[in-house]
């Protein structure tokens, strides 16, 4: 079992940055791939962020391309986001998520995950 939670939301103008952190229990994070997820009032979740268990490879969606990156830090069991110019449609609950890696992952997918965060909501003012 992995439990997950997020920090690091909040309020913030467009064009600011902020950082989420997600803090994961138990002592094999470093062979779990770690994605971020966000879900907007009345939308899907959307994939925002994904990272391999190493931390080597990364993916992003398309809306986040250039403006945010995900790193992980094994050791400490914690993946951030790091988010820069921030736009209102950014504006959303985001959400940590996790599973155990193995080959043929597909990042992109909700479905792909077993452990979720109880998010953390970002909200980005105009």
């Amino acid at each position: 079992q992995v439990q997950l939670v997020e920090s690091g939301g909040g309020l913030v103008q467009a064009g600011g940055s902020l950082r989420l952190s997600c803090a994961a229990s138990g002592r094999t994070f470093s062979s779990y791939a770690k994605g971020w997820f966000r879900q907007a009032p009345g939308k899907e979740r959307e994939f925002v962020a994904a990272t391999s268990a190493s931390g080597s490879i990364q993916y992003y969606g398309d809306s986040v391309k250039g403006r945010f990156t995900i790193s992980t830090d094994n050791a400490m069991n914690t993946v951030y986001l790091q988010m820069s110019s921030l736009k209102p449609e950014d504006t959303a609950v985001y959400y940590c998520a996790a599973t155990p890696w193995k080959y043929g992952l597909e990042y992109s997918r909700a479905e792909t995950y077993a452990y979720w965060g109880q998010g953390t909501q970002v909200t980005v003012s105009s």
